[in-house]
């Protein structure tokens, strides 16, 4: 079964899932995080990339919802960053690195699902 083709309730909870999951990383102590390879704006690109497109595969004709909500839930991280005192520091390159993951996401998804239409139709 495709995910845009489970329930709303699953959908919205999935995708609560994974902001949640972005939530408590962005704004987690940096040093109580793991490391990882390449530095900060690939991380912020690489998973507004991820929320995006997990956006669109739960519901996919919210072409504009999916990602004005990812925009507004980066700006709103940043902010939350520059206001808590976990040593993380809201900053206007990470909202940058969020709005070209968001845009890749964006291009990219039409691909996607004209790709997977045409390996559905073929089986």
């Amino acid at each position: 079964m495709m995910p845009y083709r489970f329930s709303r309730p699953l959908r919205l909870a999935l995708f609560a899932l994974a902001t949640g999951i972005l939530l408590a990383m962005c704004l987690l102590p940096s040093q109580d995080l793991p490391g990882a390879p390449g530095g900060d704006q690939l991380h912020h690109l690489v998973a507004w990339f991820v929320l995006t497109m997990t956006g669109y595969i739960l519901a996919p004709n919210r072409r504009i919802a999916i990602p004005a909500f990812a925009l507004a839930y980066g700006a709103a991280i940043e902010l939350a960053q520059r206001l808590t005192p976990t040593g993380r520091h809201g900053e206007w390159h990470d909202l940058a690195a969020d709005t070209i993951g968001v845009a890749i996401a964006v291009a990219v998804f039409p691909l996607v699902r004209r790709a997977s239409a045409r390996v559905i139709d073929a089986v």
